[in-house]
């Protein structure tokens, strides 16, 4: 028998199990020292006594039962414990699945251009719109220049 098994069956009354936890105790020191421990405190069980209840404990037991009974309790007093759990519950659950239905906020690492806008050619905003996209004109003023004067001597 192993100190772990003895340790188990120190408190059994059956007597195939007691027989192995002495033979064990006679060869085992730390166990003989738990057994001996055991018995000591079984032995002080034994001689303790529990105290009586004062004469007067059940008629004061059963009062304060009475009053207890007897005490009104109106309905939101009833219903608050019940009401808050199922509250907390219902937010739980609307909290999870709103959670889990939401739209994933990643961020593309190629996202795609935006589709072009259709616009009909020879207005202001299709004009404006090739200005935008020609970046040579806007980092080459001297060039914007030289388009500006063209426009002048064309249109005297």
């Amino acid at each position: 028998m192993t100190c772990k098994e003895a340790r188990e069956h120190m408190l059994e009354a059956a007597p195939e199990t007691v027989a192995g936890v002495d033979e064990h105790v006679r060869g085992c020191a730390s166990c003989a020292q738990e057994w001996e421990s055991m018995r000591q405190t079984m032995a002080l069980l034994d001689e303790w006594e529990a105290p009586e209840p004062s004469p007067y404990f059940d008629s004061r037991l059963r009062a304060r039962v009475r009053e207890a009974a007897a005490e009104t309790r109106n309905w939101s007093e009833w219903l608050r414990g019940p009401a808050i759990a199922f509250a907390l519950a219902v937010l739980m659950v609307v909290s999870i699945t709103l959670f889990r239905n939401a739209p994933n906020h990643e961020v593309a690492t190629n996202p795609r251009p935006n589709p072009p806008n259709v616009v009909q050619t020879g207005t202001a905003v299709s004009d404006l719109q090739e200005l935008e996209h020609d970046g040579d004109m806007y980092a080459n003023f001297d060039m914007l220049d030289d388009l500006g004067g063209e426009a002048e001597t064309a249109n005297p």
